[in-house]
């Protein structure tokens, strides 16, 4: 697989493809085609080297020490919450609220605003596309509190978001929040971001963006986006696990009550009461994840110097060439026919079922999910309730790799069949 390294727009591939030791390996006695990049990105060496520093000569609590360390380590921290800023071009560094993962920043919002500031006889809007951590949060917030309803919206058969749906949903004004994928992690679908928050805010309603698989494949401003909540994830940018982003307007995070209790959090504490911190440090609760803010700090400096418009520009093509390959496969359903979508294909083919697919396509050393990628109910919009397999693409596929994927399913019928 020496063909397609290079990408266009002078993306050299096969030069940063070098920068991911991972990729070098061999599976199976095959060269590793990792293809679960929308599950969890592999991690380049200025990410690793980034992280072993600080643990070998930068490591302490922040924020608390008044010692070298410690203040070398705050600084570190700080300044990792200075570069998420800038990379979705928040107004303020204090708009950024470090969290485990983006489930956990969509929990806080569910908590903290759904509990806390919405009010009694309103609705969330979710929709069928949604990962579950954009879904089972809202159910739990409607079980919960009997007053909050869920709504959710249709997609079309392309896979795309039913805006018709979603103002019919708006219409009676009740809706306090709109939280919707910016790019679903199983379809492709990038989400018309901008409309769906004038249709929203029109109605008076907030709206949160599932901003996991976006992030990382195309450039995110969340001032021109113009959207109230945004959550994404270290893990699929590059970064380390553990560490995850919600970004919101400053005045709506002094609104809301704090999701988890303890160290950090607070400004004053007896025994009968407690003052709580100002945002951001009112939602970080406890020790932070220190050596993977650096890491994620790390990964947004290494995507940024390589330029979002060149990683897009490069998906772009990888995309029209999966769909050209993909299509041809005899038996083949692909999931979703979006116009704006990036580098996700879930499918099925008729002879085997997907964990077997997987399974057989591990032994040619490539790695794609099997499964219903934690959307359930998308699943079974499409009749595909036994699941599909899915390949999602980093900055470091090929299209040789596409090749080898359609060549190795074309096989695998073949070998079902």
């Amino acid at each position: 697989m020496t063909d397609g390294l290079h990408g266009v727009g002078g993306f050299d591939v096969h030069r940063i493809r070098q920068d991911f030791p991972i990729l070098s390996q061999t599976v199976r006695g095959k060269p590793l085609v990792f293809l679960d990049s929308g599950a969890s990105a592999q991690k380049p060496r200025p990410v690793i080297d980034a992280m072993v520093r600080c643990m070998e000569e930068r490591y302490a609590n922040v924020h608390r020490g008044a010692y070298f360390l410690s203040e070398a380590a705050t600084e570190a921290y700080e300044a990792a919450r200075s570069a998420v800023a800038r990379f979705i071009n928040a107004a303020d560094d204090r708009e950024v609220v470090f969290t485990r993962n983006s489930t956990e920043a969509m929990n806080l919002v569910a908590h903290s605003w759904g509990r806390g500031v919405m009010r009694p006889g309103q609705a969330v809007v979710t929709t069928e596309m949604e990962h579950h951590a954009n879904l089972v949060p809202w159910q739990m917030l409607r079980d919960d509190n009997r007053d909050i309803a869920l709504r959710i919206c249709r997609a079309t058969e392309a896979g795309e978001l039913d805006l018709d749906h979603l103002a019919a949903l708006l219409a009676d004004g009740r809706v306090g929040l709109v939280a919707v994928t910016h790019m679903s992690n199983v379809l492709g679908t990038v989400t018309p971001a901008e409309r769906i928050v004038a249709m929203a805010h029109a109605a008076g309603a907030k709206v949160l963006f599932d901003g996991s698989q976006a992030a990382v494949h195309r450039r995110v401003d969340v001032q021109a986006i113009g959207c109230d909540f945004y959550a994404f994830t270290g893990h699929k940018l590059y970064g380390p696990t553990g560490i995850g982003v919600l970004w919101s307007r400053l005045e709506q995070l002094e609104r809301m009550p704090p999701f988890l209790g303890g160290g950090e959090m607070i400004s004053m504490v007896t025994l009968e009461r407690s003052e709580w911190a100002p945002p951001p440090a009112k939602f970080e609760a406890g020790t932070p994840a220190i050596v993977e803010a650096v890491g994620l700090h790390a990964a947004i400096d290494y995507v940024t110097a390589i330029g979002m418009p060149a990683i897009e520009a490069h998906e772009r093509a990888l995309v029209d060439h999966a769909m050209r390959r993909l299509t041809e496969i005899e038996g083949l359903t692909l999931l979703g026919r979006a116009q704006d979508r990036g580098g996700v294909f879930s499918f099925a083919l008729d002879t085997a079922h997907a964990h077997d697919l997987s399974t057989l396509l591990d032994r040619a050393g490539i790695a794609v999910r099997a499964g219903r990628h934690c959307a359930e109910p998308l699943h079974a919009r499409f009749g595909m309730e036994a699941g599909t397999c899915r390949a999602s693409f980093g900055l470091y596929t090929t299209s040789a790799e596409v090749d080898y994927l359609a060549e190795a399913l074309v096989k695998a019928r073949e070998f079902f069949a």
